[in-house]
């Protein structure tokens, strides 16, 4: 039976940290974070840095072009490659990161839902871009009731898909069959990091302030000289998308004065502090989830040991 190792929780809570102290000697990491596999993209996704990645290693980041779409199904086919690549040279994956949905898609296999239609995609975001996501979200309780009930009103993506998916077919994203056994006979171990919800909101406060410091700005101005939008899929990050809504040259975002900057800032904190609170929604759905604070490294390890025996 092959192993594999699921590390996952919400934006900011130290999952890149943990996987340099506790799994480098075994084990490799497969990225599961939606942001991270675009070049070019590194401050504002908290990509691991160059020495982090030296520590253990890295697969699925840093390999795509900014303007590159990617998809669960996407994820799915290379994790696996990925994880027949690790386990030929007698290692165990790490799949680390926060999008909820590469893990459960990994787990339990795709739904049997189509594939998406760019030209609808494209219709949809369309739609998306000109109404607001409590408006979307109506919307769809009108086709999908189901799946209305079960996504937030806050989660665009998830929205768009279901969307997607009725303009495609005509039939509801709930009509679709969802796999709910594990794939492959694979043996999974899966530890969730949490930490305390005030503690987590000084974190990602932290982190959005250090972006800045680190030099976030510059990096999206670049992106705009290779022709960002949101039109990009990669611009749909948050700490992307909300520069892109803003400006779409580099000048503009040069000439922008400090008090927009705090804007921006403060909106990214935000959307961070909600991300991470329906990330954790999502993830507590899971069962069998060891649960752990990131600190706690000592009894980490133990139980990434005795899993690997």
């Amino acid at each position: 039976m092959n192993k594999v190792i699921f590390l996952f929780g919400p934006t900011a809570v130290g999952k890149t940290k943990l996987l340099s102290d506790c799994f480098a000697s075994m084990c490799e990491v497969i990225n599961a974070d939606s942001v991270q596999v675009y070049k070019g993209l590194d401050i504002g996704s908290a990509k691991a840095t160059s020495e982090e990645q030296k520590d253990i290693p890295y697969h699925l980041i840093d390999f795509l072009e900014p303007q590159d779409s990617y998809n669960t199904a996407t994820f799915v086919s290379l994790c696996d490659a990925c994880c027949q690549d690790i386990w030929a040279r007698g290692k165990v994956p790490v799949i680390s990161g926060g999008t909820a949905f590469y893990f459960k898609n990994f787990m339990f296999g795709l739904s049997s839902a189509p594939q998406a239609d760019m030209t609808i995609r494209q219709n949809v975001a369309s739609y998306m871009n000109s109404h607001s996501l409590a408006e979307a979200h109506s919307y769809l309780a009108s086709v999908d009731p189901e799946s209305a009930a079960r996504i937030n009103v806050n989660d665009g993506y998830r929205i768009s898909r279901a969307l997607e998916v009725y303009k495609q077919t005509g039939k509801p994203l709930s009509s679709f069959k969802v796999p709910n056994t594990v794939r492959n006979n694979m043996s999974i171990l899966l530890i969730g990091l949490t930490r305390d919800k005030e503690e987590l909101r000084k974190r990602i406060r932290l982190r959005v302030d250090q972006m800045f410091s680190e030099g976030l700005v510059d990096e999206i101005k670049s992106l705009l000289d290779k022709g960002a939008s949101l039109d990009w899929q990669s611009m749909q990050g948050i700490g992307y998308k909300e520069f892109l809504t803003r400006f779409s040259t580099s000048s503009e975002l040069d000439s922008a004065p400090s008090s927009v900057l705090d804007e921006i800032k403060e909106e990214i904190c935000m959307n961070s502090i909600h991300y991470a609170k329906r990330q954790i929604t999502f993830f507590k759905s899971f069962s069998d989830v060891h649960w752990m604070n990131p600190e706690d490294k000592d009894a980490i390890s133990a139980l990434v040991e005795d899993f690997l025996k």
